[in-house]
């Protein structure tokens, strides 16, 4: 079935760009210019998924989540600047599903909508047990993962992260010590034939890195293999 995409944005450019772009990809789009007619209708006719804009007039991305996450779960990507790294961590905590910096390519937009909507095809389904409860929790020294509830703990203190990032992290904690090359990192966050840069990957483990230490400021269990990938350390 067509994933139907709700974008709520005030810049009209980028409304109708991504609007095209999901479109030519498949998708069934919905497009709002503000925070408030959104509320309405993604709350009466939910999508499959909406991206919305932090900095918008009359209600911003923040409220519009906050009001939102009070009657539906639809997985949230934000639209950020560089510079709204707290606003991003708000939107992580009340439960936006990923964020991604303007500006963007359009085909790394695309694939983070694909990979979210994997993750919540994975985790509906009543009646049938799902791939990733199936796997069950991951526990690799003071890490546990719980991919059907997308939960990350360290050391029992929670850590909060983005589809993208969990899935990175799965990846490399799935086998403790073999390094995974970008490419292979590439694979598994976004198992499509869309180009990613090095240096998405690199951002990712970036943050990654400065989220866990976060809550343990001696975190040191993604090791970075100049010139071969990364790898994590159970000791």
């Amino acid at each position: 079935m067509t994933a139907t995409i709700a974008l709520v944005d005030d810049d009209r450019n980028i409304l109708t760009s991504v609007s095209i772009a999901l479109q030519t990809e498949g998708f069934v789009t919905r497009v709002y210019s503000d925070g408030e007619t959104a509320l309405k209708a993604l709350t009466d006719n939910p999508p499959d998924l909406a991206i919305f804009d932090i900095k918008m007039p009359r209600m911003d991305g923040l409220e519009l989540l906050r009001r939102l996450r009070e009657k539906s779960q639809i997985p949230v990507i934000f639209l950020t600047s560089k510079d709204d790294e707290l606003d991003e961590a708000l939107g992580l905590a009340m439960g936006a599903d990923d964020y991604i910096a303007k500006p963007f390519s359009q085909r790394l937009l695309i694939a983070r909508v694909r990979a979210i909507l994997r993750r919540a095809e994975l985790t509906r389904s009543p009646g049938t047990e799902t791939e990733a409860e199936a796997a069950g929790p991951l526990d690799r020294g003071r890490l546990s993962m719980d991919p059907a509830r997308h939960r990350t703990l360290w050391a029992g203190e929670p850590v909060t992260l983005t589809v993208t990032e969990f899935m990175i992290l799965e990846t490399l904690a799935q086998r403790p010590g073999i390094v995974k090359t970008r490419n292979q990192l590439m694979d598994a966050a976004y198992q499509d034939d869309i180009y990613v840069d090095d240096r998405t990957i690199d951002s990712h483990i970036k943050r990654l890195r400065r989220k866990f230490r976060q809550v343990d400021p001696d975190f040191d269990a993604i090791e970075t293999l100049y010139g071969a990938g990364y790898r994590f350390s159970e000791d």
